[in-house]
Parts: structure tokens; sequence; C-alpha cells
């Protein structure tokens, strides 16, 4: 289930820049996306309501912001930042989730960061800053470029965010649930901006078959599917054992992205990239050594 899970989240960054190739701007795009999400789950509530848990009104809130922070914000960050970041790039300033997750987790659940932990942090976050500027041939020090990466870091630590909230969420629901009332709720978040933005109409009607089909995948699999798996495996397992398979991500997608749209690395993507897998799989080894001593 990780598996597929993983690469259906890696497929998502060439799909994104599918969609954007297409026309659609970055809103549009997130909306189009959650439109198919929710007409997907709809569907499922509207047939299947007794398999879900009760939603209660005390989480009505937190739900909402867990879905429009964690979900749409994380979505609006990274489909902006795909417009100038190459989806190589954008997956591997993703990867940095597990991160986060280690940063907010001593935060609010009072977990200890060991030295261990914080120079593997450290050496990722040196990492993403050279993919980030030098990443590419088409990389430059334009405050453009620089505020494109910084929006997909903005996504990857609310992709964290979602994490360690889920967590907490699902000792009160189970996986489905949560996934489901995350996204609808999270989608009412949406409406304003189908008023800032009129050419939904205009931009959706141009789109070609592989327009409709990015969206379509981006909704289908590497929302309800991706992000349902990952919730049920959060049931399972521990946040940090999780994140480790979020490292195979950026491989997978620079894979596709190589044959698919032949983009051309530098040697600082890979150096950016060694240190980024470096400090993440130091964090992960130092976890491991824990869980063997206990």
């Amino acid at each position: 289930m990780m598996t597929l899970c993983i690469v259906v989240w890696a497929f998502a960054f060439p799909f994104i820049r599918i969609g954007l190739d297409e026309g659609l701007s970055f809103i549009n795009l997130t909306i189009m996306r959650f439109l198919s999400v929710c007409i997907t789950f709809g569907i499922l509530l509207l047939f299947k309501s007794n398999i879900f848990s009760k939603l209660q009104k005390r989480d009505i809130l937190p739900i909402f912001l867990l879905g429009f922070f964690g979900v749409m914000v994380y979505h609006f960050g990274l489909n902006y930042g795909e417009q100038l970041v190459s989806p190589g790039a954008a997956s591997l300033i993703i990867a940095t989730i597990p991160v986060y997750i280690i940063i907010l987790a001593a935060i609010f659940l009072k977990e200890r960061i060991s030295l261990v932990k914080l120079s593997g942090i450290i050496l990722a976050l040196g990492g993403v800053i050279i993919i980030s500027i030098l990443g590419t041939e088409e990389a430059t020090l334009e405050i453009e470029y620089l505020f494109a990466a910084f929006a997909v870091w903005i996504a990857a630590l609310m992709g964290a965010i979602y994490t360690i909230i889920g967590k907490k969420l699902l000792v009160r629901y189970n996986a489905l649930s949560l996934t489901i009332y995350a996204m609808l709720l999270g989608s009412i978040g949406l409406i304003p901006f189908l008023i800032i933005s009129p050419s939904i109409i205009s931009e959706v009607a141009a789109l070609s078959f592989n327009g409709w089909f990015a969206i379509i995948f981006l909704g289908v699999f590497s929302t309800v599917i991706g992000y349902l798996i990952w919730y049920i495996a959060l049931e399972i397992k521990t946040a940090s054992e999780l994140s480790v398979y979020l490292y195979a991500i950026p491989v997978i997608a620079t894979i596709i992205s190589f044959f698919w749209f032949e983009e051309q690395i530098t040697i600082f993507f890979l150096l950016g990239g060694i240190l980024v897998i470096a400090g993440l799989a130091l964090v992960n080894i130092k976890n491991n050594k824990n869980k063997t001593k206990n």
C-alpha cells in the first residue's frame, strides 16, 4: 500500500506540470483537482455512510483547518511553485517533510531532538537551499524563482502539520472518515478563490485530453488514494516510521521527469540531493537505533 502511495505521489509532480502547461492557473488547477476529490468522496459518503465515524461538533473547526492548511494550502504552494521550480526539485523540497515532522513532534508532542537529529536537519536544509538556487540549468537567483521555491517549502511544512495533527485526530476517527472530512471541509476554503478566479471556465474549456487526464489522476489517485493510504498507515505506524517512505519520492519523481520532460539536472542538483538524503537518513538511522535499544 505504501509503495502505491509513494508512486502516485511521485507522479503528481509531472502531472502538476502538465496541468500548468495546459493553461490552468495554479489556483484553478487546485480547484479542479479538489472538485474531482469532492465528487469522489461525496459519492462514497452518500452510498456508504454507515462505514464512517460520526463527525463530532467540537472537531468541525479543527478538521476544517486541518484540511484547508494541511491540504489546500499545501497544494496552492506546490502548484504555484511548480510554475518555476522543476518537478524533480519540487519533489526533493517536499521530501524534507520528515524533518519538519520531527521538529513539530518535539514542540507539540514533547519529543526530544538529539544532536544527531539536529545535524541531520541542518544537513537536509542545506541541500534544499542548494537545490532551490542551483539545482537545474534554468535556475537563477531571481526573486521570482526563489519565492517559488519558498512556496514549495511552505507546502512541505503544511504536509508535516497535516501528519502531526492527523495522528492526534485518528484517536477519534478511522482513516477513511478523517480523510474524507478533512478534504470536504477543507475544500470549503476554496470557494472565495472561485470569485477571484473568473478565468476558470475559459481555462477548463480549453483543456485537452492530457489536461483532463492530469486533473483526474491528481484528484483520484494522488489525492483520494494517496491520502487515504497515508492515514490508514498512520493508524498502524508512528509518523516517524512512515516518514522513511517519503525519501523515495524525489528519486522516483526525478527519474520520471528525466524521461518525460528531458529535464537537465546539474551537479549542484546531485550535490543538494545527496545532502538532503544524507540528512534525512541520518535522522532515520538515529530513530532505528533507538527502536533497537527499546
